[in-house]
């Protein structure tokens, strides 16, 4: 009895480990543009890269989506008002595994020249 006790009590650790989510890290980078017209664009970008937009919503600033091809990547968006122009949160998954922050820069600088403010 004590054996099939430790049996259940290691599958079960083992289970809640797997059911641990890793938390995802959003790359964040500041535009000069209004925050509607920076989620429009944002949006329009993942489009053009491929993406299909599952959910967007201009008033909550939000939107996700997934590649539609493989390896099948995730992007969520994030986009609120700073001072005069707006802030742009973004973090991404590869399957169910969350992609390193830095990973998304290219991403941003694409925004960037779509919104027209790149240095």
């Amino acid at each position: 009895m004590k054996l099939r006790h430790w049996l259940v009590v290691g599958l079960l650790a083992g289970l809640t480990g797997c059911a641990t989510p890793t938390p995802l890290e959003p790359r964040e980078l500041a535009y000069a543009t209004p925050a509607d017209k920076t989620f429009r664009e944002a949006v329009d970008l993942m489009v053009e890269q491929g993406y299909v937009v599952s959910h967007a919503d201009i008033a909550l600033g939000r939107a996700e989506a997934s590649l539609a091809r493989w390896p099948g990547y995730r992007l969520q968006l994030q986009v609120s008002e700073e001072g005069s122009g707006s802030r742009v949160r973004v973090s991404a998954l590869s399957g169910n595994q969350p992609l390193e922050p830095y990973l998304l820069d290219p991403w941003l600088v694409a925004l960037q020249h779509k919104l027209g403010v790149a240095p």
